[in-house]
C-alpha cells in the first residue's frame, strides 16, 4: 500500500464559502478512502484567513496565511517545504489571496520543493493581463491541474496555453444524498403540503433572485402553494461594502408584489446536513444567476447530486452540467420564461419526476467518496515527476524565444518634441511632459537597435532624440532636464544623473553613427559639455559619463585629453571606494539607492581603456556584493526604492525598479567582456529574466500586450503604469542580451 502526505492550501471550514466547505471535503474524503485500497492518504491544511479574521479550526488545519500579509506566504512555504509533506494540493480563486488578483501566492509557489497539483475553481474567458499572467504562472509550476468543466479546459488551452496534456478533469464532488428520504425531509421541514423551491448560496446581486421573485406571481395564480425558500446569508464581502442592501431590496419587492406568503428568506449559513434536507424536500432547484461567466457552481453540483430538479440560466457551468436533459435553461433576466417553464413542471407531475431521476444518476457518479479517490489517483502519479530540490529554468536564454523586440510603446511615447516621460497604464501621460534623462535612454536604445537590427523605426527616430538632447543644453555646455508639454523650461540647470546620461548616449552615437549628420551634431553637443565632465559631484552622473567617455575613445582613442580626463574621474570613485569599503560592505557609499549597478559598470568599462588591475578589483569586488545581495534565490530580487538601504540596515524588498534590472544586466554583460568568464553571461540572462517573470513575485514586468514595461515590482504586484523610463529599461536590456549572442 502507497502511503503519502498531502499539504492542502485553500479555504476551510469553519470560514463562510464555497471554497472552505469544498476543501474540506475533499480532504476528508481523500483521507477515509474507502474505494483506492492500494492507497492511503494523511493530509493537513494550510487555511487562508481573510481581512485579519481568524476562525476556530478543527486539528487538520497546522498553518494558516493572512490574506494580505506577504511574509505569510513566505514562512507557509518554508513549513510546507520541511513538514515531509510529499506534494502540495493548491485550491486556487483569485479572491482568496493577497496582492493584485492574488499575486502573493506566486512567492508561495515557486518556492515550493515538492510536486504542485492545483484545482482551478475560476477559470476567466476574459482575464486580464495581470489575471492572465498569474494563471500561466501558476500552470506552469504545476505538475497537474485540475479542473471542473469542459469549458475550463478549452479555455486554459486555447486563452492561457497550458498543455492539455497537463490539465485533467474531475468533477465538483457532491455528498452521498439519499433519494429515499425525500418524504421524510418534506414532513420534517414541513413542506409536505407545499410545491417548494429552492435558491442556496451566499447572496450578493449577481445571484439574480429577483428574476424568480418576479416570475412567482404569474406561478402562484396557478399553484398557489408554491414557497420559494432563498438560502443563505449575505456574502461577506458585500457585507462590509454596502450591508444588507441587496436582501432588503428582494424584501420589498416581495411586499410589492403581494407574495409574502409564498417567499421565505432563510437568513443564515447553514450545516450540510441542513442543506442536505433542504435540497432532498425540495421539488425545484433554481440557480437564476445573472452572470453566463461562472465556470464551476458548488450549488449547482449538489442540487444534481441531490436529484432535484434543476431550473437555471445558462452559466457555463450549468450549460454543460444540465445537458442532455439533466436540466432546464432559460435566458438570463428573462422572468416570464421561468414562470412558462415552473408552471409546465408543475402542471406534468411525471415530467418533474423525470428530470429528478436523470439529475440522481448523474450526481450519483460524483460523490465524494468517488471524486477524492481520483483525486488520489492523481496525486499518487504526480509525485514521482518532481525532481529532489528546488527547479530551475536553464539561466542561458534562447534569443529565439525571447519576446519580439517592438518599438510600439515608443512610438506612442514619442511626438516630435521627443518622447515623454510618463504614462498612466500604458496611455501617453502628457501633463508631466519629456525630460533629458529619457531622451538619453531613447537615444541610446535608438542606435543600439539600428546597429544590432537595423530597425528603420529606431533610424527615424535617432534624430527627434537627439534634437531634443541639443535643444536642453545650454550655451555653457551643461543642460537642462525637465521641459512641459508646452515647451516650457522648468529649471535652468538638470541633475548630474541627466547630464552622465547624455554624455553616455552621446558617446555610444559617436562610436556606431548611423549618419554623418548624426555624427557631427553628436560630436558637437559632446564637445560643448566636455568642460563639465570632471565637474560633476553626481557619483552616478560620474559614473554614466565615464561609459560614454570610454565610448567616445573607442572612436578617437588617441584624445590624450580624453584619456586623462578618463583616469582622473575613474580615480576618484576607486578612491571614494577604498574611503567607504569595511568589513562586509563592499560598497562605494553608505548607502544602496537606485540605480547601484552603474558605478561597477563603469569601472568595467574604464578597464576595457586603461587596463588598470586595480580598478579591475574594485569592480570586481563591489559587483560580487551585489550579486549576493540580489541573487539569493536564483533568480534577481532587486534592493528596492521603498527606503534606501543603509550599512547595517534592513534591505527593502519592494519598489524594485526596472532600470536597476537593467543596470545589473548591462554589468553582467560587461564584466564578461573584460574577463571573458561565462558566468557573467549566465548572470546576466538571469538579471535579464526579471522583465519577464523570474523575480520575487512571479510576475512579468513586460506587457505582451502594449509592448511596454511596467513601472515597478511593489509587494502587492506590480505598478501598472508603463513609464518611459520603464519601457526603455526593458528594451536596452532585450538588446544587451542580443548582443551577448552574437
Amino acid at each position: 500500500m502507497k502511503t503519502f502526505k498531502i499539504a492542502c492550501i485553500g479555504n476551510y471550514v469553519p470560514r463562510h464559502c464555497g471554497i472552505a466547505t469544498f476543501t474540506r471535503d475533499m480532504v476528508e474524503a481523500m483521507v477515509r478512502n474507502t474505494i483506492k485500497k492500494d492507497l492511503r492518504a494523511e493530509a493537513y491544511v494550510v487555511a487562508m484567513n481573510d481581512l485579519n479574521q481568524t476562525y476556530d479550526y478543527p486539528e487538520v488545519v497546522t498553518y494558516t496565511i493572512r490574506q494580505d500579509h506577504q511574509r505569510d506566504y513566505l514562512a507557509a512555504v518554508k513549513y510546507i517545504n520541511y513538514s515531509e509533506a510529499d506534494i502540495c494540493l493548491l485550491q486556487h480563486e483569485f479572491g482568496i489571496f493577497g496582492g493584485d488578483d492574488g499575486v502573493y501566492i506566486l512567492t508561495l509557489i515557486q518556492r515550493l520543493r515538492i510536486p504542485l497539483v492545483v484545482t482551478f475553481h475560476t477559470v476567466l474567458e476574459k482575464p486580464s493581463y495581470n489575471q492572465k499572467v498569474i494563471v500561466q504562472k501558476i500552470a506552469k509550476k504545476a505538475d497537474k491541474i485540475v479542473v471542473m468543466s469542459n469549458l475550463a479546459i478549452d479555455f486554459l488551452t486555447d486563452i492561457y496555453q497550458v498543455p492539455k496534456e497537463k490539465i485533467q478533469l474531475i468533477e465538483h464532488g457532491v455528498p452521498d444524498f439519499s433519494y429515499m428520504q425525500r418524504k421524510e425531509y418534506k414532513k420534517l421541514l414541513k413542506l409536505e403540503n407545499r410545491k417548494s423551491l429552492l435558491t442556496f448560496g451566499l447572496l450578493s446581486k449577481d445571484k439574480g433572485i429577483e428574476t424568480v421573485i418576479n416570475a412567482l406571481p404569474r406561478v402562484i395564480a396557478k399553484h398557489p402553494d408554491i414557497l420559494y425558500i432563498v438560502l443563505g446569508r449575505t456574502h461577506p464581502a458585500v457585507l462590509r461594502v454596502s450591508g444588507e442592501e441587496y436582501r432588503i431590496y428582494l424584501e420589498r419587492l416581495v411586499e410589492k408584489s403581494h407574495i409574502r406568503d409564498n417567499v421565505y428568506f432563510y437568513d443564515r449559513y447553514v450545516s450540510n446536513e441542513e442543506l442536505f434536507g433542504y435540497l432532498n424536500a425540495t421539488d425545484v432547484y433554481i440557480t437564476p444567476y445573472l452572470n453566463k461567466a461562472q465556470i464551476t457552481s458548488g450549488t449547482l453540483s449538489y442540487a444534481i447530486g441531490a436529484g432535484a430538479a434543476v431550473v437555471s440560466t445558462p452559466y457555463w457551468h450549468a450549460r454543460e452540467l444540465l445537458a442532455e436533459g439533466r436540466g432546464m435553461l432559460y435566458n438570463f433576466g428573462d422572468s416570464e420564461a421561468l414562470a412558462d417553464i415552473l408552471i409546465r413542471l408543475f402542471d406534468n407531475p411525471a415530467q418533474l419526476k423525470e428530470l429528478r431521476e436523470k439529475a440522481y444518476r448523474a450526481g450519483s457518479k460524483t460523490l465524494w467518496p468517488e471524486i477524492g479517490a481520483r483525486y488520489l489517483e492523481l496525486l499518487s502519479a504526480s509525485i514521482p515527476l518532481a525532481v529532489n530540490g528546488e527547479s530551475k529554468d536553464e539561466a542561458i536564454i534562447n534569443p529565439l524565444v525571447l519576446p519580439e523586440f517592438k518599438l510600439d510603446h515608443i512610438l506612442r511615447l514619442t511626438d516630435k518634441t521627443g518622447i515623454l516621460q510618463h504614462a498612466t497604464y500604458g496611455i501617453p501621460d502628457f501633463k508631466e511632459g519629456y525630460c533629458l534623462d529619457d531622451n538619453a535612454r531613447a537615444l541610446l536604445m535608438t542606435v543600439m537597435a539600428y546597429r544590432q537590427k537595423k530597425s528603420m523605426e529606431a533610424l527615424e527616430l535617432i534624430p527627434i532624440y537627439l534634437s531634443y538632447i541639443n535643444y536642453m543644453q545650454n550655451n555653457d555646455g551643461t543642460f537642462k532636464n525637465f521641459l512641459t508639454y508646452s515647451r516650457q523650461f522648468t529649471e535652468e540647470v538638470g541633475s548630474g544623473d541627466s547630464f552622465g546620461r547624455t554624455i553616455w548616449a552621446l558617446g555610444y552615437l559617436l562610436r556606431f553613427p548611423p549618419k554623418d549628420a548624426y555624427f557631427q551634431m553628436a560630436h558637437a553637443v559632446f564637445a560643448k559639455a566636455s568642460p563639465h565632465f570632471e565637474k560633476l559631484t553626481s557619483l552616478r552622473g560620474s559614473a554614466s559619463t565615464i561609459i560614454g567617455i570610454c565610448h567616445y575613445l573607442r572612436r578617437f582613442p588617441t584624445d590624450e585629453g580624453m584619456n586623462r580626463i578618463l583616469l582622473q574621474m575613474t580615480e576618484k570613485i576607486v578612491n571614494q571606494y577604498r574611503q567607504e569599503r569595511s568589513g562586509d560592505w563592499h560598497w562605494f557609499e553608505p548607502k544602496l539607492s537606485y540605480d547601484n549597478a552603474v558605478i561597477p559598470l563603469a569601472l568595467f568599462h574604464s578597464v576595457e581603456i586603461t587596463r588598470a588591475e586595480d580598478t579591475l578589483q574594485v569592480a570586481k569586488e563591489s559587483m560580487e556584493f551585489l550579486e549576493k545581495l540580489c541573487f539569493k534565490n536564483g533568480y534577481l530580487s532587486l534592493v528596492g526604492n521603498e527606503h534606501w538601504y543603509e550599512r547595517g540596515g534592513e534591505q527593502p524588498r519592494f519598489a524594485q525598479q526596472p532600470i536597476d534590472a537593467m543596470a545589473m544586466v548591462q554589468l553582467a554583460y560587461q564584466a564578461s567582456m573584460v574577463t571573458a568568464d561565462p558566468r557573467y553571461i549566465q548572470l546576466m540572462s538571469t538579471s535579464f529574466m526579471w522583465f519577464l517573470g523570474e523575480n520575487e513575485m512571479g510576475i512579468p514586468l513586460y506587457d505582451f500586450e502594449t509592448d511596454g514595461c511596467f513601472d515597478g515590482l511593489e509587494h502587492h504586484g506590480v505598478n501598472k503604469n508603463q513609464g518611459t523610463e520603464s519601457t526603455l529599461a526593458y528594451l536596452i536590456s532585450h538588446l544587451t542580451v542580443l548582443l551577448a549572442h552574437e
